[in-house]
């Protein structure tokens, strides 16, 4: 049952297979390659204060008081944002006060953004809660930043509103125009 004999199997022995030694060229050209990198991660514990910059993908699940720019960023269900957010995908499950420019975005639920949308292609899905302005574009990455709404715009004066004037202290008087 347990003997070493040849006599049962039919079967040849396979070749130990040759020590492979890989040529310089492949050696060279996977050096030139970039190397696959894993998304950079801001944990839920971390707060930063300014911009964040990457390279590759991004998933932010604690606080960011500054613009995010990077390829593909993810916004965890305990993130959230406080400035402009711009890539080539952004996917929201936290909150963002500030605008989104990505060529696609996609507001998962439980997502609360706050500020404008300008993207090639946008998925809302259900009780994700959006306030702004949403514009289509085709290159949105390289189009101006998106203008405050109208309603956030301070009224023009009138010519019978009282005018702010500097005075002789520093500060502002208050001074009636002439009708």
């Amino acid at each position: 049952m347990f003997t070493k004999s040849n006599k049962h199997n039919d079967t040849p022995a396979a070749p130990e297979p040759a020590k492979v030694q890989p040529s310089v060229d492949a050696i060279r050209g996977a050096a030139s390659k970039p190397a696959a990198r894993a998304a950079s991660i801001i944990c839920a514990d971390m707060k930063i204060n300014g911009s964040v910059t990457s390279e590759g993908a991004l998933q932010i699940d604690g606080t960011v008081d500054g613009d995010v720019a990077a390829t593909d960023i993810t916004i965890g269900a305990s993130g959230h944002i406080t400035g402009e957010v711009k890539a080539e995908v952004v996917k929201v499950k936290g909150r963002i006060k500030g605008s989104i420019r990505a060529r696609k975005v996609e507001l998962e639920t439980g997502a609360h953004v706050k500020g404008d949308i300008v993207h090639s292609s946008l998925q809302i899905q259900s009780n994700a809660v959006f306030e702004g302005q949403v514009k289509h574009s085709d290159d949105p990455l390289k189009d101006a930043a998106p203008r405050a709404a109208a309603s956030d715009a301070r009224p023009a004066a009138s010519s019978s509103a009282p005018s702010a004037t500097p005075n002789a202290t520093g500060g502002f008087g208050i001074s009636p125009t002439a009708s």
